[in-house]
């Protein structure tokens, strides 16, 4: 029985997607690395730290500190989340059906916590989450299920009682290594990505959610 809900944040309820690759191609170049949108989409769903490795790894730079290039690009994408951040299509109607139904919601990602204040500020999502997860506060990123099963646990729920709502491959991994259902929202680039049938629905926006989608969906 589903008893709560956890949504992603980048690429799901906000369009953010444009702006991490703003931030993260201005910041891999000012150290010399130029990286191409197929690159960047190989660390979607990724923590910064693990992004900002995997290039590391494959583009060695010498000119600022892996360190030094999270901080600028999560100072970049607070601005550009607070200026110009919008909702997805579907997200506050999908926000209210569980609101209305009096399911308890997380927010989980593996933003920083301050992108997280930063989103919830900018859409006005105060009244629906109950739980906020950064994936900084855990040992392991997705596609580690860690997060969402430290979500479910701050929910004061079983992890299989839970839906999650993911656009990346990551974060889907993620899901279904936790025993939670999965919805999948994915971009239309990779609406047709056949990895993704690993999920349990597949929604080309949040506009075609429904709660007929879930199993057994407790009624409080």
């Amino acid at each position: 029985m589903i008893k709560a809900a956890i949504f992603d944040m980048d690429g799901l309820l906000i369009d953010s997607e444009p702006f991490w690759k703003y931030a993260e191609r201005f910041l891999y170049e000012s150290v010399g690395v130029f990286i191409d949108d197929d690159f960047l989409r190989q660390v979607e769903g990724l923590r910064l730290d693990e992004a900002v490795q995997f290039v590391y790894d494959r583009h060695p730079f010498t000119k600022k500190s892996k360190k030094q290039v999270e901080v600028e690009i999560i100072a970049m994408m607070q601005k550009l989340i607070l200026e110009k951040g919008e909702a997805l299509p579907g997200v506050y109607q999908t926000l209210e059906l569980f609101y209305d139904r009096k399911i308890p919601m997380a927010l989980a990602s593996s933003s920083a916590e301050v992108l997280i204040s930063a989103v919830i500020e900018k859409l006005s999502f105060q009244k629906y989450f109950i739980v906020t997860r950064s994936g900084e506060r855990e040992t392991f990123g997705k596609p580690h299920p860690q997060i969402f099963i430290s979500t479910a646990q701050a929910l004061n729920v079983y992890p299989g009682e839970c839906v999650v709502f993911e656009d990346s491959l990551n974060g889907i991994l993620a899901a279904k290594a936790a025993r939670m259902f999965c919805v999948a929202v994915p971009d239309k680039h990779r609406h047709d990505d056949p990895r993704l049938a690993i999920a349990d629905a597949k929604l080309k926006s949040l506009d075609e959610f429904s709660l007929d989608l879930l199993p057994n969906l407790s009624s409080h």
